[in-house]
Formats: structure tokens, sequence, C-alpha cells
């Protein structure tokens, strides 16, 4: 299950449980709904709460990355998990996007407030 929120340059993604296909495509379709591939945006993903993601939902993710990979400005991804975070750091070669992952939440809120 996700939760999908934006402000005026903000868009928020957090995932609870597994990170499902399904999710995914609604994440996509959000932002498509709200012409959110503009530039002006960063994204925010809080990964606190996956416990785990599907293949296919993986393969997405990079199909999406390689479309979409200089359509925001910074990329904050909020987990504890070292797997995460490895990933986070091998995702930055296929992106345009300033990308750092975080601890906490209110540190990576206030990295991505800089550029605002």
């Amino acid at each position: 299950m996700i939760t999908v929120d934006h402000d005026q340059s903000l868009v928020t993604l957090a995932v609870l449980g597994e990170f499902t296909l399904d999710d995914f495509t609604e994440f996509e379709e959000y932002l498509i709904s709200k012409q959110l591939f503009d530039g002006s945006h960063c994204l925010l993903f809080d990964l606190r709460e996956m416990a785990g993601f599907t293949v296919d939902m993986a393969v997405e993710e990079i199909k999406f990355t390689r479309i979409h990979g200089g359509d925001f400005r910074r990329i904050a991804v909020v987990t504890d998990s070292q797997w995460v975070a490895w990933s986070a750091w091998l995702e930055q070669l296929f992106v345009n996007a300033d990308l750092r992952v975080f601890g906490d939440s209110a540190e990576a809120r206030a990295w991505l407030a800089e550029t605002a």
C-alpha cells in the first residue's frame, strides 16, 4: 500500500508493506494526472515501512527512471535498510537529479526544502 501527496514543489510517496506493481502504477498515474514531470518538483520516497517489493515493480521502476530520470530536481530516499540505501546509490547512475539517502524524514525534508 502507498500514500502519495504533493504540495507546491514536493511529491511524497510512502510505502507501507510490500511495494507492488499496482502501487507503482498508481504512483505513476498520480504524477501524470498532476503533470509533475516539469523539472520543478522534488521527490521524497519514505521507504521505512516497506517490507519488500515485487520483481515486476522493480522492472517498472527501472523503466520509469529511464524515461523520467531528468524530470525532478532532487530525490530523497528515507530508509533504515542498507539494501534499499545501496539500491538508491546505484539509482544515481540513471538520474540527473541530485539523489540522497537519509535515515530521518526531517533531515530529508530540510535538504529538499533548500531548493524551494
